[in-house]
C-alpha cells in the first residue's frame, strides 16, 4: 500500500510533514478534520491519523488523552472557527443592511473564514451521536441569532428579524447541499435580486461592486 502525506499545516504552501518533524496539536486536529470530511466520523482513527502525518501513534498522546478527547476537540475547532466566523460577519459594522448581508456572504465564497465541507461533515456526524447533535443545535441557535440580531439593527421587529435570519441561513445552507457549481459571474448576477429577497431593500451599486471585488479577491488569493 502506498505511504500517503498529504500536507496538514495551517500554511498549505509549507512542506509536508517528514522526518524527524514534531506534529503539533493542530496538525492533529487538521487531519482528523480531512477525515472527518472525506470518510466521516467511523475513519478518525489514531492510527490512521499518524500514518498520514508520518509519525509514531506514540506522539498523539503529547496533545490528547484518548480518541474522544481528540473528536471533542475537533467540534470545538469546529464551533471556534466556522461559528464563530458567521456570528463575526454578522456583527460587522455596516452602513446598510444589504451590506450587512453582504457581510454574511462572505462566508459563503471564502473558504479560508468558514468550511462548507465541514459544517456538513459536523451535520453527517451529528445524525450518529446525540452529543454532536446537541452541539450542533446550539450552535445553529448562535449563527440565526447573530442574524436576527443583524436584522434587527436596521428596525426589523423582533419577530421579522428571526423570520429573515431564519429564511437567509436555511436557504443558504441548502444552497450549499444542492451544490450548484455556478461561475461566478452567474451568481453576481443574482446577488442584487438575492439581497432583495432577504431584506426587502434594494442594494446600492457600490455595495454590489464590493462584494463582486471581494469575490473576485477569493478566486486569486488576495484575500486572508
Amino acid at each position: 500500500m502506498a505511504h500517503f502525506i498529504p500536507l496538514h499545516r495551517d500554511d498549505p504552501s509549507k512542506a509536508p510533514l517528514v522526518g524527524n518533524i514534531k506534529v503539533t496539536r493542530q496538525d492533529w486536529l487538521n487531519v482528523a478534520k480531512d477525515i472527518l470530511i472525506s470518510d466521516g466520523i467511523e475513519q478518525v482513527k489514531i492510527l490512521p491519523m499518524s500514518d498520514r502525518l508520518g509519525v509514531s501513534r506514540s506522539s498523539f498522546y503529547w496533545y490528547f488523552k484518548t480518541r474522544q478527547d481528540l473528536l471533542d476537540a475537533l467540534l470545538d475547532h469546529w464551533e471556534k472557527t466556522n461559528t464563530a466566523a458567521l456570528v463575526a460577519k454578522a456583527q460587522a459594522p455596516s452602513r446598510t443592511i444589504t451590506q450587512a448581508v453582504n457581510q454574511v456572504f462572505h462566508c459563503v465564497v471564502n473558504p479560508n473564514i468558514f468550511s462548507i465541507p465541514f459544517d456538513f461533515a459536523v451535520r453527517d456526524w451529528a445524525r450518529r451521536s446525540d452529543k454532536v447533535r446537541a452541539v450542533l443545535h446550539a450552535s445553529e441557535d448562535t449563527r440565526i441569532a447573530a442574524i436576527q440580531a443583524m436584522f434587527q439593527r436596521y428596525e426589523y421587529t423582533e419577530i421579522e428579524a428571526l423570520t429573515r435570519a431564519r429564511i437567509l441561513y436555511y436557504m443558504q445552507n441548502g444552497y450549499n447541499d444542492a451544490d450548484l457549481q455556478e461561475p461566478l459571474e452567474t451568481r453576481m448576477k443574482m446577488v442584487p435580486h438575492y439581497l432583495y429577497g432577504f431584506t426587502g431593500q434594494h442594494a446600492a451599486d457600490d455595495e454590489i461592486k464590493d462584494f463582486r471585488a471581494y469575490c473576485q479577491a477569493v478566486q486569486t488569493g488576495d484575500t486572508p
